[in-house]
């Protein structure tokens, strides 16, 4: 039987890999074919009135376009599934985490999710696709790892023992890293986000299973994307953005560009960080102006509308012609006003979908683009970009940063090779773009080891390792001293009670008796189902967890703790009707199995849906064999670290204090222990998002 739920595991893990991977494939087709429509007919429009004159139609054509796609998907976001929003990776991380997010990985979140995206990117947003396959990747495998959808409302009767709490963990763990593995090619990159960003609770054999899961979500995509483009069994895409391959010989670097690179590394920490401020206090603006739906469909629009203006009067007033000779490979290139056999730089960028913008920057030739179109594509997308995070539209942000970030690394090689005597030996700019783009992500995402893996699986190339790891490390320490990482601040703007790996540096000289809930609500061992009801029902203490306590023979002795049992356990109880009528009958059968608290889960009723008649109310029920009778307890001197420690580690939810005679006397919540976590300009955000 354990053989069985083990094979099981894997295939769970291997159906995880191959339906993220077919999703990423439909992503990916979708905006290809539909952005290649949009700019088709731009691209005619504007060349028909280059020589008629009036562009000012291109521009309103390109702005409704925009904002008529971009709408689609706010509506989609807004008015039918908020928790969509956004690239779903601080929501993932929560729930990793042992917060349970309402909604965040049920089947309608997916498919808001994935037609939210493609209207994003094709909507000509300065967004990614990469961060949504995240959240995708961990819907799919929450889904699959239970055997039924519960928004379809069909039970297929397998995977039954895995609808528990930690079982559905560690698949929603496989589905996140199969999503990472499917945006970057990068199947190790995917184990080791999960590992560092997401799953708090880890163990070797999870390892193992997260990267087959990761390894098929690859291979599914790239062999998918190989029929489609015509070249089946020619695995060479291997992942949503392909950064094209790094020669060896054209990406070498000497010891003494070492220094440049972490200088690199400390602007982007910088630039990241700014950033980060200015979306944190956006945030808050829309959090109190802009939140009924349909202003943040009208939010999504303005921005699709003013980024295509800002996109079209940048062409226009560029003077950046290059010659479109053989080994140019530009999509939709636009000649607009230069000579024949020429064509705009700037169009380059902003005329294609972000991924190949990133892989234009990367890997076209030295003097493709003059360093003021850099600048000012730099700073414009910067301003954009930072706008655009946090609309009511499905939308990530590796993408935006990587771009700004190659820009302005691209940029820095192009001055260090005309300001220095000897041009030639700084080689290409490729290469500075590159170091760029993950100083620049680093800044922003403050991830390290497993964006430095993803990096360089994306670019097939592990001669810079060293570089990025280095740069990537500074952008953190850097980023770090000014504001936290983009998704830790959304994180907290969300009210979520979020515990980081370690305790606060203050908290060593307070006590589980500072911290902890009190008076706490307890019910007996054998209680009254009127009073059960009575605790359920009452939406001022909407608990979660009820110690259960044993009265002594004498009714002076003190409550001894005997046990704790959960909200949801005690509604399936009521809602089979296990009591009796009297305290000291005993039940000769119990008909209540494992598998009704399997089925219940995890959407339980609530308990104004179970009826409870006035002759039940005054029947008995006998919680010993349902409750817990080894929680977890400390005493009241038990340090914060401590008690931190703790429910991080074993995942707990509620934690007992308890004197030296075993009376309960607080429970410690995730709750208590965010809020000491968040401190007092913390508490400050807390309330706003509550409000």
């Amino acid at each position: 039987g354990f053989r069985c739920l083990e094979i099981s595991r894997w295939v769970v893990c291997g159906l995880i890999g191959f339906l993220t991977g077919l999703i990423a494939c439909f992503i990916d087709i979708a905006v290809e074919e539909l952005a290649g429509i949009k700019y088709r007919v731009v691209k005619e429009n504007i060349e028909k009135f280059t020589e008629v004159g009036g562009l000012s139609i291109s521009l309103i054509l390109w702005a409704v376009l925009n904002s008529a796609i971009v709408m689609m998907g706010a509506i989609l976001v807004a008015f039918f599934e908020p928790i969509a929003a956004g690239s779903g990776i601080p929501q993932i991380k929560c729930y990793l985490n042992g917060v349970k997010i309402p909604r965040v990985v049920r089947l309608k979140t997916l498919v808001v999710k994935v037609c939210g995206v493609i209207c994003s990117v094709v909507g000509g947003l300065a967004v990614g696709k990469e961060g949504p396959m995240i959240h995708s990747g961990a819907v799919v495998a929450a889904g699959v790892s239970q055997g039924r959808s519960t928004s379809l409302k069909r039970d297929f009767k397998i995977f039954e023992y895995f609808r528990r709490d930690t079982e559905k963990r560690d698949f929603v763990s496989a589905g996140a890293a199969a999503g990472v593995s499917a945006a970057f090619g990068a199947p190790v990159g995917g184990v080791l986000f999960s590992l560092e960003e997401g799953a708090s609770f880890w163990n070797q054999m999870l390892t193992w299973r997260i990267f087959f899961a990761s390894m098929i979500s690859t291979f599914t995509l790239n062999f998918f994307l190989s029929i489609y483009y015509n070249k089946p069994g020619d695995l060479s895409n291997p992942g949503l953005i392909n950064f094209g391959r790094f020669e060896s010989d054209s990406v070498a670097y000497n010891l003494y560009e070492i220094p440049l690179f972490i200088a690199m590394g400390a602007f982007g920490g910088l630039l990241g960080a700014l950033f980060n401020k200015l979306n944190y206090w956006l945030t808050i603006f829309r959090i109190r102006y802009v939140h009924r739906p349909c202003l943040q469909v009208m939010e999504a629009m303005l921005v699709a509308a003013v980024t295509a203006a800002v996109s079209f009067t940048m062409i226009y007033f560029s003077n950046d012609c290059q010659p479109l000779g053989s080994e140019n490979k530009e999509k939709y290139p636009l000649q607009l006003f230069c000579a024949d056999g020429e064509y705009n730089s700037m169009a380059t960028i902003f005329f294609n979908t972000p991924e190949i913008s990133v892989r234009s920057l990367f890997h076209t030739q030295a003097g493709t683009y003059n360093p003021l179109t850099l600048g000012l594509f730099t700073i414009t997308y910067f301003f954009l970009a930072c706008w655009t995070y946090g609309l009511a539209v499905s939308a990530g942000v590796f993408i935006p940063a990587l771009l700004i970030g190659a820009a302005w690394g691209r940029l820095f090689g192009i001055l260090l090779a005309s300001i220095t005597p000897n041009g030639s030996i700084w080689a290409d700019p490729g290469k500075y773009a590159l170091i760029g783009a993950a100083a620049q992500l680093g800044g922003v995402v403050r991830m390290t080891l497993s964006l430095t893996v993803i990096m360089v699986e994306a670019t097939g190339n592990v001669t810079y390792g060293l570089p990025i790891m280095l740069v990537l490390m500074t952008a953190k320490i850097v980023g770090d001293y000014f504001v936290e990482g983009l998704y830790d601040i959304h994180i907290k703007l969300q009210s979520v009670p979020f515990l980081h790996w370690d305790a606060p540096a203050t908290s060593h000289w307070l006590t589980a008796r500072e911290v902890m809930s009190a008076p706490v609500t307890c019910l007996n061992r054998i209680e009254k189902v009127g009073t059960i009801v009575d605790v359920l029902s009452n939406t001022s203490t909407n608990h979660n967890g009820f110690p259960v306590v044993m009265q002594g023979a004498d009714s002076d002795e003190p409550s001894k703790l005997c046990g704790l049992i959960l909200r949801s356990q005690l509604i399936v109880l009521l809602k089979h009707k296990v009591f009796v009528e009297l305290a000291r009958s005993r039940l000769t059968q119990r008909k209540l199995q494992l598998k009704d608290f399997r089925d219940a889960y995890p959407r339980f009723p609530p308990i104004q849906s179970i009826h409870v008649s006035q002759d039940e109310r005054e029947c008995m029920m006998d919680l010993t064999e349902f409750m817990n009778a080894t929680p977890y307890t400390v005493p009241l001197e038990t340090s914060l670290p401590r008690v931190f420690k703790l429910f991080r580690a074993l995942g707990l939810r509620h934690l007992v204090v308890a004197d030296d005679v075993n009376r309960v006397v607080g429970l410690v919540t995730r709750k208590d222990l965010a809020r000491y976590h968040l401190g007092s300009h913390g508490l400050e955000e807390l309330q706003l998002a509550q409000t």
